[in-house]
């Protein structure tokens, strides 16, 4: 199985807007530009809200058949690890093998001296074609980076082969992600951990490394832009060698987790993808779960009510709601209006403190972060969120379809 050159993760955590996320590959594809929906929703998503992988499936493959969509899609088993990815074999073809925990774990030193020796090309300088300087390397230096990533990328071959015993070899997309760790891994680091994959006999089709900055959840990228550029185009020119070198699926690229609404990084990954011809795939998760609520506030009545009743009580919960992604939010809490303030605010206001337009005078990171985070409450509310969603079908809908195309879609690849 082999992944389209561009993929966009969307999560649909209801499993109610698979047709509206969509209408937006649609609307890319009427202007010439292939790009294929993955829908992904991980272990942590279904626990909270008491869903099965199978669900996300069934959704998807409703959607596809309702408007015929010809192109490609895919179902993400998203950040599984050997424990919790069997329930998701029957129904996914996509698995992102999050291994991150294991990073920096001491491996037997073995180990290290095994892959030192059998990769000299590693150390000296080594040339890379698209990297103006070649990188100047030692023994040790290369055995320091071999001895943080050899547990992980061990790990991430047991599980590959797990999944590959259990689908077979060409019935499954494999995608490594080592982002949710600490420090971002340089160009040189990604470059010992795709050697590393290789020896593992891990065919990965994406990877999913830490990037210098904040990728906070569903709010923009804080950083040294120039920073990002000079990484990510390095990391293209990386991935390009390794491919070469290590005998790696020629379509192998980057995966930019937490991708949604990193605005200002759009404009850098786009002059990156044409110059080069490189793929990529960008998640944006959790953003269609705002759009719902930026749509039953719109609508009124029982729907801006409920959105209401659900920042109150994310505001009264904020410690154990914000606590599973402390590592990709910021939220100043000081920022936060009270309850009784926003019970008082319109449909629009509620809306326009949700909705990511930069620059517009009500919009509000804060309140996005903390609700980004409380979908659980929700789920919590059971077929009253679910019947007002299909209820507001309409209003809800052209939100998700908008904020999709409008916001990622065009800037990456339609301009």
């Amino acid at each position: 199985m082999t992944l389209e050159k561009f993929t966009i993760g969307v999560g649909d955590r209801f499993a109610h807007q698979a047709k509206a996320q969509l209408k937006a590959f649609q609307l890319a594809a009427a202007q010439g530009v292939a790009v294929s929906p993955v829908w992904n929703k991980s272990n942590r998503e279904h626990t909270f809200i008491g869903s099965h992988p199978q669900s996300v499936f069934d959704a998807a493959e409703a959607a596809i058949k309702a408007e015929r969509w010809a192109g490609g899609w895919h179902v993400d088993a998203d950040h599984i690890r050997l424990e919790t990815v069997d329930k998701f074999l029957p129904c996914s073809d996509f698995f992102t093998i999050d291994v991150a925990d294991s990073i920096g774990k001491a491996p037997e030193e073995r180990y290290v001296e095994r892959f030192v020796v059998k990769h000299p090309e590693l150390v000296g300088s080594v040339t890379i074609a698209g990297i103006n300087e070649p990188y100047r390397t030692t023994r040790d230096g290369i055995a320091a980076i071999a001895r943080k990533y050899v547990s992980a990328t061990w790990e991430a071959g047991q599980i590959y082969q797990h999944i590959k015993r259990k689908k077979g070899a060409k019935k499954f997309i494999a995608e490594v992600s080592m982002d949710e760790t600490d420090a971002p891994q340089t160009p040189p680091e990604l470059l010992v951990i795709l050697a590393l994959l290789a020896d593992t006999g891990v065919h990965l089709q994406t990877i999913a490394p830490k990037f210098t900055g904040r990728f906070n959840k569903g709010v923009d990228y804080v950083g040294d832009l120039a920073q990002f550029e000079r990484e990510f185009n390095d990391d293209l020119a990386v991935i390009a060698h390794a491919v070469k070198a290590y005998s790696l699926p020629k379509n192998l690229k980057l995966s930019v987790h937490s991708g949604s609404d990193k605005f200002s990084l759009y404009p850098i990954i786009r002059r990156a993808l044409e110059r080069t011809g490189a793929g990529v795939h960008l998640k944006t998760a959790g953003t269609t779960w705002l759009e719902e609520i930026i749509g039953l506030a719109e609508a009124g009545g029982d729907g801006l009510a409920l959105a209401k009743e659900i920042y109150g009580h994310a505001l009264a919960h904020v410690d154990e709601l914000c606590a599973p992604y402390a590592s990709v939010i910021d939220i100043k809490r000081d920022q936060l209006p009270s309850a009784a303030a926003v019970t008082g605010w319109t449909g629009k206001q509620l809306a326009n403190a949700i909705r990511h337009v930069p620059g517009h005078p009500e919009f509000n990171a804060n309140i996005r972060q903390l609700l980004h985070v409380s979908f659980k409450l929700a789920a919590k509310a059971g077929a009253r969120y679910t019947n007002l969603l299909k209820a507001n079908e309409a209003v809800v809908a052209k939100n998700v379809t908008e904020n999709l195309y409008d916001r990622h879609l065009k800037p990456l690849f339609i301009g």
